[in-house]
């Protein structure tokens, strides 16, 4: 029978999960309905995309504040408020009359998301043993990666319905939901308070140069994923001239195996001691495998089969980097975290530059080698000097 220590926090877990979903939710359940939401605000396509890049900006700037602000006053406010906030952002984007208002709503979601995705990552892996670290933050992770599986296909459906406000009302109501679980999970835990008369941890303290190394690792990662998630569809329909109805299921497929890669990804973190070197292998393996998606177009259902081996190759990554990262002190872990977060968005930002400027210059032709490229450098990063080593 395991004991109390090695007992996983489920009930945590499930509530960490479903404020993830949330938090993903709030941005990418936009992706069916940028046509509907540039007539209705009449404005055009073009600026309504990059309302994502806006979101992007406040939720890593958010992220290193909420960070650090949860190892001085705790986690909690961090967790109840924003999810809270969340709701009324979700709402404000839902009324909307203006571009200009749907700016300041989507801004203001993506601040609210920050405030609160990396305290998750430090209150579960708090709450957890260090062989532990990997499986549970895995799963919080599959929160986020069911978004591309189960929210994004759910949102175009319920959205034909009731249209893209409606569909951000429903958001807000998953972020009540989401603070009403937090609210139960987190109650009586120990949420991350320094003790009165310690000091304020810094940010100086934090960013040590095992965790500098670590936070370049999850840029690389992120970039690696983002490069795919975002032109995946692209690749399909100018490659093989699929229709839009047509890249659904092959989307569902991607998405399986991002959700496979990040479960697996956290057992093999407690199982393997060394975490970054777990890390650097899949990364590699996983630049192989974009040199071959992009490189060998001999039929789409080849195509979607190397789509899924490399997305799950990248999502085992992952949870490697981030169990890592969760050995930091406790005292720093929440600025860690929200670090973490900042740096996410750093390489989904990343992703969307250099992916427009390779359509630009080289075509798809080019994203393998650019994907191999990130991907042995983010390997290489893990190689040095062994950073972190797992328990």
């Amino acid at each position: 029978m395991a004991t109390p220590d090695e007992r996983m926090p489920w009930p945590l877990i499930a509530a960490a999960a479903l404020a993830m979903f949330t938090a993903a939710s709030s941005g990418t359940t936009r992706a069916p309905f940028l046509l509907d939401m540039a007539h209705d605000l009449s404005t055009s396509l073009a600026l309504v995309g990059n309302l994502v890049a806006a979101t992007s900006v406040s939720w890593a700037i958010a992220g290193m504040t909420a960070g650090a602000g949860s190892d001085r006053w705790g986690r909690r406010p961090f967790l109840i408020g924003g999810t809270i906030a969340l709701c009324f952002a979700m709402l404000g984007v839902s009324s909307a009359r203006t571009f200009t208002e749907a700016v300041f709503w989507s801004v203001a979601s993506g601040g609210c998301s920050g405030m609160f995705t990396g305290v998750i990552f430090a209150e579960v892996s708090a709450q957890v043993g260090p062989h532990q670290q990997g499986r549970a933050l895995g799963w919080v992770m599959s929160g986020q990666s069911l978004t591309l599986l189960v929210g994004v296909p759910l949102a175009a459906l319920v959205g034909s319905w009731i249209g893209w406000r409606g569909v951000n009302q429903c958001v807000a109501a998953l972020a009540v939901l989401s603070c009403i679980a937090l609210i139960v999970t987190t109650h009586g835990r120990p949420s991350g308070a320094r003790a009165r008369g310690t000091k304020a941890p810094s940010l100086r303290a934090a960013l040590s140069l095992p965790v500098i190394r670590l936070l370049g690792m999850g840029i690389m990662e992120r970039i690696c994923y983002g490069l795919t998630a975002v032109y995946f569809a692209t690749f399909l329909q100018a490659t093989y001239h699929l229709t839009l109805d047509a890249v659904a299921i092959p989307l569902a497929v991607f998405a399986s195996g991002n959700i496979l890669g990040t479960v697996l990804g956290g057992q093999v973190a407690d199982k393997v001691p060394n975490r970054p070197r777990t890390y650097a292998i899949a990364m590699a393996t996983s630049g192989a495998a974009a040199l071959t998606l992009f490189g060998w177009q001999t039929g789409v259902f080849v195509s979607v089969g190397l789509g899924f081996v490399y997305v799950f190759l990248n999502a085992l990554a992952r949870p490697a980097m981030l169990a890592a990262l969760a050995e930091v002190p406790a005292h720093v872990r929440g600025t860690v975290m929200g670090l973490n977060v900042t740096c996410s968005s750093i390489g989904w930002m990343g992703a969307s530059g250099l992916g427009g400027l390779m359509m630009a210059t080289q075509g798809f032709s080019g994203f393998g080698p650019l994907t191999a490229v990130v991907a042995l450098a983010g390997a290489s990063l893990a190689l040095i000097r062994r950073p972190i080593r797992g328990p």
